[in-house]
């Protein structure tokens, strides 16, 4: 078995390998705080021993994604105390500060005072449920975002003289103005526009439901831009809103 003794820092995570049975150092590894660091650190331990704990020091304010990210995965993490470090720290120390030492300290700090003794890392359900829920709403004012940006890309080609608010596509009522704008511009400007409006009446509709079957197209026509990727939109924006 050996026992990972891990020195968090914001920036950068460094691994120790300790052997259980000797407490002799057989390897190292310092990689990113982030997810792709993380996933590093762990893919270098399971080609280590299958038998492995992790011993990282007891400070969650930046061990926190680490400790989630290992436990959520299986592994079996402990937290050290810092106060449990120090005649670790004193038997190994050199001049200087170095992460690969206290690295080396916490994992030695664990064997000493035996894992089982440790408190153990676990998610906290409820708050993992919370992150879920913030991160799908980042995704869904990222979309959002994103589809204003390009419904703006396409109002504006179409209709290069239309002022748009800021703010104003999240509100219903500036959408409405818009959507009739719209509607009266495509009809006085676009030769398909009456075309399609004389077609409607001449199979019989009064010019009101002529131009509610043209703004509902328009829609129709919006929302198919809007699920094109960003590059073909705008040199496509004519094209696709033609009628015929």
């Amino acid at each position: 078995m050996i026992v990972i003794g891990t020195d968090t820092h914001k920036r950068t995570h460094t691994a120790a390998v300790v052997v259980a049975g000797t407490g002799e150092l057989s390897g190292e590894l310092t990689a990113s705080a982030l997810a792709r660091g993380f996933a590093e650190m762990l893919r270098w331990a399971e080609g280590l021993d299958s038998e492995r704990i992790w011993a990282i020091e007891d400070c969650r304010h930046v061990s926190g994604g680490l400790e989630r990210f290992l436990v959520g995965r299986g592994e079996r993490v402990v937290r050290v105390a810092p106060k449990l470090m120090g005649v670790s720290r004193r038997a190994v120390r050199s001049a200087g500060k170095s992460d690969s030492i206290d690295a080396l300290a916490i994992a030695r700090a664990a064997l000493a005072e035996g894992p089982e003794r440790l408190p153990a890392a676990t998610v906290d359900e409820e708050a993992h449920d919370i992150k879920l829920l913030l991160d799908h709403h980042d995704d869904l004012v990222a979309q959002r975002s994103d589809d204003q940006r390009r419904l703006r890309w396409h109002l504006h080609d179409l209709w290069p003289e239309l002022e748009l608010p800021a703010g104003c596509l999240d509100r219903e009522r500036w959408l409405q103005k818009i959507s009739r704008r719209l509607g009266r511009a495509e009809q006085s400007m676009h030769p398909g526009a009456k075309a399609y409006l004389a077609r409607k009446q001449a199979e019989g509709r009064t010019r009101m439901d002529a131009l509610r079957c043209l703004k509902r197209y328009l829609v129709r026509r919006v929302f198919v831009l809007l699920s094109r990727p960003m590059p073909t939109l705008v040199s496509t924006a004519h094209t696709a809103v033609g009628l015929t």
